[in-house]
């Protein structure tokens, strides 16, 4: 099964209860809120400016924006990452994930924007030898599409498999949102029609590959005989 490259960031564990326990809870609300708001990700020290409490303690709950930013989209995709597929086949769960998760996509899209807005400044800033932060990194969606596709594994070739894994990863998330919305100018209900369109054509590109490499070799042609030249009538002399 294909895995991430990187190990994903995961959200800090949040106090169970008494007053560390709200005071994260209103850090995190504060900055989902203001993500939601403005479209940009703010410091730790704006968040607690906002809240009205130390930077200090701002930071001991979330050391830096890698961590806010996890924890405002754990806390915004909670449900999808924790989906229960219904359906037996791997076509029938694809659509089930895709029919069920993009409404949520939609509603929480200022912050998914924030998480690959991040992610794609902490790419920049690694290549330049200049983050002073730890790295954000995005991958939970692996997950989630390997357990969609395990249906598929009897009728698919391991790498097969994991191509096909590997394709749905690019059509499930924000990404088509923010080329079909911003290239395009689609609508939130196209997107998700043409995501399910671009999930089905890659699931029967699979199929047709795994058909082909399990179709026996067919036997070569026997080579033919060359007919005999024509003989040629003699010409009386």
């Amino acid at each position: 099964m294909a895995r991430p490259r990187y190990k994903l960031s995961e959200p800090p564990s949040p106090p169970e209860r008494g007053v560390k326990a709200a005071t994260f809870r209103l850090l995190l609300d504060t900055a989902t809120e203001l993500i939601q708001q403005a479209g940009h990700i703010p410091s730790v020290a704006e968040v607690a400016v906002r809240c009205k409490v130390s930077r200090a303690t701002a930071y001991r709950y979330f050391p830096n924006r890698s961590a806010l930013v996890t924890a405002v989209v754990d806390s915004s995709l909670g449900p999808v990452r924790n989906f229960a597929f219904g359906s037996e086949g791997g076509r029938g769960r694809i659509h089930e994930l895709f029919r069920q998760t993009f409404p949520r996509f939609k509603e929480f899209e200022p912050q998914m924007r924030a998480a690959m807005q991040l992610s794609l400044e902490h790419w920049a800033l690694e290549r330049a030898g200049l983050l002073e932060e730890e790295p954000y990194r995005r991958g939970h969606r692996v997950r989630l599409l390997g357990h969609a596709i395990e249906p598929l594994a009897t009728a698919l070739p391991p790498a097969t498999r994991d191509r096909l894994h590997r394709a749905l990863s690019v059509v499930y998330g924000i990404e088509p949102y923010v080329v079909l919305k911003d290239i395009w100018g689609q609508s939130d209900r196209e997107v998700e029609r043409i995501a399910m369109w671009m999930a089905d054509a890659l699931i029967d590109a699979a199929m047709r590959d795994a058909q082909a490499a399990a179709a026996p070799a067919s036997a070569p042609t026997p080579a033919r005989t060359p007919a005999p030249a024509p003989r040629r009538a003699k010409v009386a002399r």
